[in-house]
């Protein structure tokens, strides 16, 4: 019969939660980072504001439909800043 761990039973009969392994803090850490770098820095109104000026700008003057190149080139901008968007 194997010896018994007695701050594992203790814990579990105490109700207390058991302190995770050091390979478990560092797999939390790891998802955590994760998260954090697929998850854009900023809200997407405040992101790229040099290609939505221009987008605007022109919408206001020509219409969206001769505006294409500066739509597209907001787009790739705020894929870059990591928002997931449709085709476009």
């Amino acid at each position: 019969m194997g010896a018994l761990d007695v701050s594992s039973v203790r814990a579990k009969t105490m109700g207390e939660k058991e302190t995770p392994s050091l390979a478990q803090q560092q797999k939390h850490h790891e998802e955590e980072e994760a998260s954090k770098a697929a998850a854009p820095k900023k809200k997407i109104c405040c992101a790229c504001p040099d290609t939505k000026r221009l987008r605007d700008e022109c919408i206001v003057q020509h219409g969206e439909a001769a505006c294409s190149k500066w739509i597209r080139a907001h787009l790739e901008c705020l894929r870059a800043e990591g928002f997931k968007l449709g085709s476009g």
